[in-house]
């Protein structure tokens, strides 16, 4: 069987090959030439049509970002961005995830991680995850523009006082953040529903996610707070590292939701996890409640789905055909618990059409 074949690119001399070192560990995967820079990625990505490519951000004479915009206008592959973990590289990391990056690692302690061997699993997974993708790209990146966040966003009201009788969960991973920049703009500001979506993602990054998503949107998005009301027309993203559950108060017509944040145990090496919130919603609601899993890899959400749908839940399954990798919908497909099986550009639709009825 062939092995993957894969690019790196980091202007680090110590980076690229302890990267290269970790890719080559695995006898599935092959580091077939390495770059110093953007322009240097451009020219080699041509030249070797690599399966898939891991790709620092921050590089002299042309940055990650301007190298990626290039490669999935003229040879779209697979791209894994390597980011720092301060809120400037989780603002240079979702642009990234804008332009077409499919996934994204934190060096765990700066631009030179000494110490890039604790996300070697992390960086073999995801580039074996990834790899199956590159036949989807051109399709997937050239039919939808990339938005653009307004500069200035406007105060939006949300009815705090308003009745909760609907509640839509979002489970998704790898590729989460692309497909969530076609759903969520596509929502009303004045909706029935409150939204609860876990988005596999590390600590700071979430709170750039919602703020980007809010800034692209009419419905509010938020970062989701231990302890707050969950009201319609708002989205709420569970942060990085946290566990999202919901919390009811009261009975029948005074009944109240909150949102409740923890740290207990990860699932599935997964915090947060949407099963962990969608077992808590199963537990402890009696509202209309829809499910969306969406692309991501693992099985995550297909556990939890089976508990809501003994609720009387509805569930949504991103169709194979948009899944950046189609993992998690799969999972939840296999349960026999979906309803319907939707491709990305139709979600928001289905979403609408499902709380009317």
């Amino acid at each position: 069987m062939a092995k993957i074949k894969v690019l790196v690119v980091d202007d680090s001399a110590f980076m690229r090959k302890m990267i290269s070192d970790i890719i080559n560990s695995s006898p599935e995967l092959e580091v077939i030439a390495k770059a110093r820079d953007g322009k240097d990625a451009i020219s080699k990505t041509k030249e070797l049509q690599p399966d898939v490519i891991t790709m620092d951000i921050e590089m002299p004479e042309m940055d990650g970002l301007t190298a990626l915009k290039n490669i999935m206008k003229e040879t779209p592959v697979p791209v894994i961005m390597l980011s720092s973990l301060t809120s400037q590289g989780a603002e240079q990391t979702l642009r990234a995830l804008q332009l077409g990056a499919v996934d994204f690692i934190t060096k765990p302690s700066g631009q030179i991680s000494l110490d890039i061997e604790q996300v070697s699993d992390d960086i073999i997974n995801k580039v074996k995850a990834v790899a199956g993708t590159k036949r989807k790209l051109r399709s997937f990146y050239s039919s939808t523009e990339i938005p653009i966040p307004r500069k200035t966003t406007p105060t939006k009201k949300v009815n705090s006082n308003g009745d909760l009788r609907k509640l839509v969960l979002i489970g998704t991973s790898t590729g989460g953040p692309k497909a969530l920049y076609q759903v969520i703009p596509d929502l009303p500001a004045k909706i029935d529903a409150a939204f609860l979506v876990v988005q596999h993602m590390p600590p700071g990054f979430t709170r750039s996610l919602a703020e980007r998503l809010d800034s692209l949107s009419d419905i509010r998005v938020k970062e989701a707070e231990h302890g707050e009301r969950i009201v319609p027309g708002c989205v709420y993203i569970a942060p990085g590292d946290y566990h999202m559950r919901v919390n009811v108060q009261g009975r029948d017509m005074a009944t109240e939701f909150y949102i409740r944040l923890d740290k207990s145990t990860p699932r599935g090496g997964l915090r947060p996890a949407v099963d962990v919130l969608l077992e808590s919603v199963a537990e402890s609601s009696w509202l209309q409640i829809l499910c969306v899993i969406m692309t991501g890899m693992g099985s995550d959400g297909a556990a939890g789905i089976i508990k809501l749908k003994e609720r009387g839940a509805r569930i949504i399954a991103e169709d194979p055909s948009t899944c950046v990798v189609y993992g998690m919908p799969k999972a939840a497909i296999e349960t026999g618990m979906v309803d319907k099986i939707v491709p990305l550009p139709d979600i928001s639709k289905e979403i609408l059409k499902t709380l009317k009825n």
